[in-house]
């Protein structure tokens, strides 16, 4: 039961933080242009961690007075600073695409995320590879080359072409770099049960790892915003913000926070279960990000992505479908082995 409620509490997390690329978008159309601040966010919130952190500590120490203040393995810390700086690589490349793309293309294009994560979770942590999966892999394919396919009806207002195109190529690289991190990360989860002697992990050492990660990410941000004079610039573009400076401030405070609970969620979701749920869940979102665009942001939803959409959602449909029909087929196997045994 308390397993079952850890995974509902994570995907809680994934599914508020996807309100995440909303607020991004919502900074480039009204003003904001600063790459390396957009990016920033992303991992910006990791402070947050450390009140869960610090409470999880405080119960450890009205146990055990011995009780250490991190639970990981120095060499798992160090395996999250190498994720650290792969993730930032990802958000910046996510971060600069988004600047030439609608919220609605860009959710679609991030879903392909699927694709790269069933092939890396197959090679790295010898995920088991079913027909669904593959079948939903080949639907966000056909998805994302539909998108492809009519760029002209899809830039925002003063995106070139060529804009449009980059921006297609980067957020694809980041749904690339995305697979590959996930299949990662539930690899650092093994080697920690492994380098522990095979002792159950908590929810505490994920989140440390996720903490490691987030750091490494922003201060590698930071160097950029510092390099580029973006905190120099930010009370200027404040100022100069179509919704106002404080709205200004408050777009930048909340994309912080429901971008730390995006990344929570999916590295919770891994821990909790495996790296394919975690890619699937944020896949199943898609729906949920085009519609708030279209809303808040007054994004037009053409037929190609209509198209796109409905092939992602058969995708994932088929995928939940085959796992189901797989989970009872081996509960009635196992049921009718029992039954012979006695």
């Amino acid at each position: 039961m308390r397993r079952r409620l850890l995974i509902a509490f994570n995907c809680v997390l994934l599914a508020l933080g996807t309100g995440a690329q909303l607020l991004s978008r919502l900074y480039y159309s009204n003003g904001g242009h600063r790459l390396w601040l957009s990016a920033w966010l992303q991992t910006g919130g990791w402070p947050l961690l450390l009140i869960p952190l610090a409470c999880s500590y405080a119960s450890r120490r009205a146990r055990d007075r011995g009780a250490p203040v991190v639970l990981s393995p120095p060499r798992m810390l160090l395996a999250a600073a190498g994720i650290g700086v792969i993730t930032s690589v990802d958000d910046f490349l996510y971060a600069w695409g988004l600047e030439f793309l609608p919220v609605s293309t860009s959710a679609i294009l991030i879903s392909t995320q699927l694709v790269f994560t069933v092939f890396f979770a197959f090679l790295i942590v010898r995920q088991r590879l079913t027909p669904a999966a593959v079948n939903a892999v080949a639907m966000l394919t056909f998805g994302a080359a539909v998108l492809g396919l009519h760029v002209s009806s899809d830039r925002p207002p003063g995106v070139s072409r060529g804009q449009y195109w980059l921006g297609f190529a980067l957020t694809l690289g980041a749904a690339a770099l995305a697979g590959v991190l996930m299949p990662l990360v539930e690899l650092a989860y093994k080697c920690a049960a492994a380098a522990g002697g095979g002792r159950a992990l908590t929810y505490s050492v994920a989140m440390e790892l996720q903490l490691v990660i987030g750091f490494v990410a922003t201060a590698f941000f930071t160097a950029g915003m510092i390099v580029n004079k973006d905190f120099q610039a930010i009370p200027r573009e404040a100022k100069q913000f179509e919704l106002g400076e404080a709205r200004y401030y408050m777009v930048l405070v909340w994309a912080a926070v429901l971008w730390q609970f995006f990344f929570l969620g999916a590295v919770g979701v891994i821990f909790c279960v495996h790296t394919l749920l975690a890619g699937i869940l944020i896949a199943v979102f898609i729906p949920v990000t085009e519609v708030a665009a279209v809303i808040f942001l007054h994004e037009k939803f053409s037929s190609q992505k209509g198209v796109a959409l409905v092939l992602s959602l058969w995708g994932l449909a088929s995928y939940f479908y085959g796992e189901w029909s797989e989970a009872r087929a081996k509960k009635e196997t196992e049921a009718a082995e029992e039954v012979q045994a006695l």
